[in-house]
């Protein structure tokens, strides 16, 4: 049958909700990813993420120094139904040293979740973040969240996004205290109070939530004559001055629909997921590249797919690789037979025969899958930015590569384990963990290593030692920054401590020890570029 008169596809394309959640470190993103699971019913409860003491762990952390440690390093992909929609969730690190497999995965995304902290607003890495949404064109949800905290007026954070970000908001719904006080949310458009009640399970359980008239007795016994003033005036204010919600400007990046809560206690959870479900966009037409330049291809179309992630021994018992698939256009269906696209060419024909869907570190066996899933295909031989398609002739955009800022030497701290270090380190340059580069004029002596953030290192030792039995010295080198070299390599003239390499897809890449080094050598090569990204 041809994909576009396949009524299953056109259904189920449509229930389809593929999202990122973004942050600032520490502002709740990966709480926020446990919530939707228990609110799903996948969870019947949901573990912290900082509980060491024999509770429970966050599900989406699998790897163990995640758990050790109370931060996302990887991107987890999760599948998991709620209210008739198949919700897809790319959580990724919030930590600036990882902000490379993030940008990757926002490629696969068709909308972002944007969490704040209310005491502290829009920080670094969410500006960064937000910038990347914004280049691609990717809608943005804000939840800002921690109301169970002391806060910040809510008028000012709402005007710090707007100044900050650029980008008009608009409250969906509004808070009703903050700290102790934090007692539900009032709903704009149907003119309701949310009220939530504190459990003793600490937001390990749903919130109870009940929904009554803003006007009505129950609602103002429910909150204090100062909350009931500040409220009217909040909402008074935003009805003459604040930005009426355009669901066309949202999907055109123009506005964020802005809620509040708390993913701790649960407070303003449930209204929040409730309104991305019906306010995200399904998958849509993605751009490809051809031989005549490039083209829309849309879900409708036979199948298609690329590799945005690749992640080694999820399963430690099996020594397994598990490449992440994001599908752009068609029916995947198990020993579906593809072809492998890597930088224009069709290296192979392949049957995906062991598809998976995941939750963190569980899987299970697929048998079909649609556009805007994400899918986990085992020991496939893939790399990240590969293309699979039945129909050979594109390929999908290729994915942001950012130049490292730390280099350092590696090796074995016990030469009789090379074997296990050479095969570790080969998995984890796969995974795009760091670069590996070698010298440009001395491509036979050892390799050394680079990356964007410098606990990149650290999580490489930990791995291989982890992972390998493999313990390792690293040496820094003394370099600070970088960029690929555009232009006849031959002509050009190094300047002094400056280092020529090649990176593993035989690419030029000149390191520097400071940036005034790097502006420096590019006046005195005025003819070349270096690339921030490739």
């Amino acid at each position: 049958m041809d994909s576009a008169s396949d009524p299953i596809l056109v259904r189920e394309t449509a229930r389809r909700r593929t999202f990122a959640i973004i942050s600032h470190p520490d502002a709740g993103k990966t709480t926020l990813t446990e919530k939707l699971l228990l609110y799903s019913g996948l969870l019947r409860t949901a573990g912290m993420v900082k509980n060491r003491k024999g509770g429970k762990l966050a599900t989406s952390d699998w790897m163990s120094m995640e758990q050790e440690r109370g931060i996302s390093i990887t991107s987890s992909a999760m599948q998991f139904e709620y209210h008739g929609h198949v919700i897809n969730v790319l959580d990724t690190p919030g930590h600036q040293d990882f902000s490379a497999d993030t940008y990757r995965t926002l490629t696969a995304a068709d909308c972002a979740i944007m969490v704040l902290d209310a005491a502290k607003g829009v920080e670094t890495q969410t500006r960064k973040l937000f910038a990347v949404c914004k280049l691609r064109g990717i809608p943005v949800l804000t939840f800002i969240n921690k109301l169970d905290l002391p806060s910040r007026s809510p008028l000012e954070l709402m005007a710090e996004v707007e100044e900050v970000l650029g980008i008009q908001a608009s409250a969906i719904n509004w808070p009703i205290g903050s700290g102790r006080e934090f007692v539900g949310v009032a709903e704009r458009a149907t003119r309701e109070l949310a009220l939530f009640e504190k459990t003793s399970f600490g937001g390990a359980r749903r919130a109870e939530m009940r929904k009554v008239p803003l006007d009505s007795p129950e609602a103002q016994a429910a909150i204090q004559p100062e909350q009931r003033k500040q409220l009217a005036e909040d909402l008074e204010m935003l009805e003459v001055a604040g930005n009426p919600f355009s669901r066309e400007a949202f999907l055109g990046s123009r506005i964020t629909p802005v809620f509040f809560g708390s993913a701790l206690t649960n407070f303003g959870i449930e209204p929040f997921f409730d309104a991305f479900v019906e306010l995200a966009p399904p998958p849509s037409s993605r751009e490809v590249i051809t031989a005549a330049g490039s083209e829309s291809v849309e879900p409708s179309a036979p199948f298609s797919a690329y590799v945005f992630k690749i992640q080694a021994n999820m399963n430690p018992k099996h020594r397994d690789q598990m490449a992440f698939i994001r599908i752009c256009s068609g029916r995947f269906e198990r020993d579906l037979v593809v072809k492998h696209v890597r930088a224009g060419a069709v290296l192979r024909e392949v049957r995906l025969s062991r598809p998976q869907t995941l939750v963190a570190r569980d899987r299970n066996t697929l048998d079909e899958a649609f556009p805007g899933d994400v899918v986990g295909l085992i020991n496939a031989g893939f790399a990240i930015g590969d293309t699979l398609a039945v129909k050979a002739g594109f390929e999908h955009q290729p994915l942001p590569q950012f130049p490292p800022e730390h280099f350092a030497r590696i090796e074995p701290a016990d030469l009789t384990k090379r074997k296990g270090f050479d095969k570790g380190m080969e998995t984890l340059a796969g995974e795009g963990a760091v670069q590996v580069l070698r010298s440009y004029d001395n491509p036979i002596a050892n390799p050394f290593i680079a990356a964007v953030g410098r606990l990149q290192f650290e999580v490489l030792q930990y791995r291989l030692k982890d992972e390998w039995n493999v313990e390792t010295l690293l040496s820094p080198l003394p370099y600070a920054c970088s960029g690929w070299l555009q232009g006849d390599i031959t002509q050009f003239k190094p300047t002094p401590g400056s280092q020529v390499a090649k990176d593993a897809r035989g690419r030029i890449v000149v390191l520097f020890p400071s940036e005034w080094d790097r502006q420096y050598c590019l006046r005195q090569n005025p003819d070349f570029q270096l690339l921030d990204f490739a």
